[in-house]
């Protein structure tokens, strides 16, 4: 569905609300207050302005009595939606690129999540999320791993900073799992990974995750991506410069041998954890 067809569905969530909701007499604040939400988010919930999260949407059918109307409708847009809209067009170009480098400060990049670890970061992120809204988003992201399996793989590179390694990310096991699965990438040569330590020190993308995408027939790209934002990038100085701090990374980083043993050290050290609970 493209952005203005889901806009016009939303548009109409927001005015079925706003009718549903007057035809039973019930102020915007009231009606908030039984979802748990301020009367200001049914105000823009009712203009399209804030989408509701399918828990909240559940819940006004139960406030309002519509038979699961607002559930279903929630659902169906969501499912449609898949991705954030400052995301939905990086997952396009990753299945058109034929080079993609990834650097993550924090996090293992979503290219070589493993569900478990993918639940983990969702939850985080949406404590109060029904769990099929959450099993909603493991399966968007698990959808985009087939890119980096597919026989036209494009060429993949990630350098993950240490930190990646050692946060426990859903526990011990499934974080032993997650740094299993980035082995297995490695060695089934899918991925080129490397590790930038701790003791690198300092670097040119600190706090910053970035991915460098390259295509057979468009400019290069860069996508930095913030709190619930993102920028999709393709000035020819600003990618010739990301490239630059990319390759400075790279120089700083361990070697994808090392970095591969470094891996594998820290998962047995999470197995570890794992066998003395």
């Amino acid at each position: 569905m493209a952005n203005g067809s889901r806009q016009a569905a939303w548009e109409f969530f927001g005015a079925e609300l706003k009718r549903l909701r007057e035809e039973a007499g019930i102020t915007q604040a009231a009606l908030g207050a039984s979802v748990f939400v301020s009367g200001g988010y049914i105000g823009q919930f009712e203009q399209a302005i804030r989408k509701p999260q399918l828990d909240v949407a559940q819940r006004i059918d139960e406030t309002l009595q519509t038979g699961g109307f607002f559930g279903r409708m929630c659902r169906k847009l969501i499912k449609e939606e898949r991705y954030a809209d400052y995301f939905a067009h990086v997952a396009e170009l990753e299945r058109l690129a034929t080079k993609i480098c990834d650097y993550a400060p924090a996090v293992v990049p979503g290219l070589l999540q493993t569900a478990d670890y993918a639940r983990a970061v969702y939850v985080a992120s949406n404590p109060l999320a029904t769990e099929e809204y959450i099993e909603d988003m493991v399966r968007a992201r698990m959808d985009r791993a087939p890119v980096l399996k597919d026989a036209t793989r494009p060429v993949y590179w990630a350098i993950l900073h240490e930190t990646a390694l050692r946060i426990p990310v859903g526990g011990p096991d499934a974080m032993a799992q997650q740094l299993d699965h980035l082995a297995a990438m490695v060695r089934e040569h899918k991925a080129l990974v490397q590790v930038l330590p701790f003791a690198a020190g300092p670097h040119p993308a600190m706090g910053k995750m970035l991915t460098l995408m390259e295509f057979d027939d468009a400019p290069p790209t860069v996508y930095t991506e913030g709190v619930l934002s993102g920028n999709l990038l393709d000035d020819p100085a600003v990618v010739k410069r990301t490239q630059s701090h990319y390759d400075l990374l790279r120089a700083v980083a361990l070697s994808p041998e090392a970095s591969l043993a470094l891996i594998e050290s820290a998962a047995e050290d999470f197995r570890r954890c794992v066998s003395t609970t």
